[in-house]
């Protein structure tokens, strides 16, 4: 039997939708009431495939269910391997009255939702995270895309999932390097809004790296309650759901300089925190003391806190002015006000944004 731990709304009106988080619901969750019709597309990869597959084909009893494994990884959220959705949709016949599911992480995630924005101008979706990172981020929200070789994610669309899944269960055969990768997240949500989650994190931080499934499940919902009331304010990020995106604009550059998929989201993530974290206090805005607590969680939870020793100044100025928060060409930057509260903004004093990125690279501009 599976054991339903916690569930939640996104509160979007007629599109709202529930996120089910619990231990051993793969395979024995009836997600069918959340099929419009008949037909059933599972969207995985080459390596979430021959673990979840079979289990997730179990939650649709009664409906006709196809698949397609895509190949794995970050260098693949391209347009190639979207075709290979719309080619397996379009090859078994599937209607406007298909549901998409994605199983995997958030590379699956955001390519199944494009698909099912796209695919006959608009099929519905289910998300079935398997990774921390897209249990406590990216499966919630409808943020959906895929990444081109000037930027990440700068193509997509905003699509709504009708449900989300979380079997915590799944994170039991994670790597540890993705297990890191997905606090990253987490302790972003205690950075921009919940000190007290914060606090709560650094006495549970090496427990959340061993696994332990009590902390875990309590770790993605609290989570995902930030998400959802966040997208449930401001579902197309015309303001507030873009702090969260704290450290994504450093961290995006990193992954584009990098190449994708060399530096795990999460990775990038963490060390644009840092970076992020070390320009709010030349803005004056933390303290040194905050500054090093943050360095030190990011730290225990086995992150990078520098960007790759070969990028510079000039690298970042160059691939941040590709973000989707900047506006008529100004350089917008998530930073801290204080701990527990996030402001996007324009006015950074540019002398000390080349201080921070002549402190965190080995060349100068």
């Amino acid at each position: 039997m599976y054991k339903l731990l916690n569930e939640l709304q996104v509160c979007l009106g007629e599109r709202s939708y529930p996120i089910m988080i619990g231990e051993g619901m793969l395979g024995k969750y009836d997600l069918s009431g959340h099929v419009c019709g008949d037909q059933v597309m599972i969207v995985t990869n080459d390596v979430v495939g021959p673990l979840y597959l079979e289990l997730a084909r179990g939650c649709f009893p009664g409906k006709s269910v196809d698949f397609v494994v895509l190949p794995d990884g970050e260098k693949h959220k391209n347009w190639q391997t979207l075709n290979l959705i719309f080619d397996a949709l379009l090859e078994k016949r599937h209607t406007r009255k298909t549901t998409l599911v994605a199983l995997g992480g958030g590379v699956v995630g955001d390519m199944t939702g494009f698909a099912a924005a796209s695919y006959q101008r608009g099929v519905p979706f289910i998300q079935i995270p398997t990774t921390l990172l897209s249990q406590v981020d990216s499966s919630v929200g409808g943020k959906t895309g895929i990444n081109h070789p000037l930027g990440k994610n700068m193509i997509g669309a905003f699509h709504q999932p009708e449900a989300v899944l979380i079997d915590t269960g799944t994170l039991q055969t994670l790597p540890p390097r993705e297990v890191s990768a997905g606090l990253a997240e987490v302790i972003k949500y205690g950075l921009i809004r919940d000190t007290g989650f914060l606090g709560w994190l650094e006495q549970a931080v090496d427990q959340l790296i061993a696994r332990d499934n009590g902390p875990l499940a309590e770790a993605i919902f609290r989570s995902c309650v930030c998400k959802a009331d966040v997208v449930a304010q401001d579902e197309r990020e015309s303001g507030l759901r873009a702090t969260l995106n704290l450290g994504h604009t450093f961290g995006h550059a990193i992954e584009t300089f990098a190449g994708y998929g060399n530096w795990l989201h999460g990775e990038a993530v963490g060390t644009g925190m840092v970076m992020a974290a070390d320009l709010s206090v030349r803005e004056g805005s933390i303290s040194q003391a905050d500054y090093d607590r943050i360095v030190r969680i990011i730290s225990r939870a086995g992150l990078p806190v520098s960007p790759p020793a070969n990028m510079t100044p000039a690298d970042f100025m160059r691939l941040m002015a590709v973000d989707k928060k900047n506006l008529d060409g100004w350089l917008r930057l998530v930073l801290l006000r204080s701990v527990g509260n996030a402001v996007v903004t324009s006015d950074a004093s540019p002398e000390n944004l080349a201080a921070t990125l002549v402190a965190f690279c080995e060349q100068e501009i």
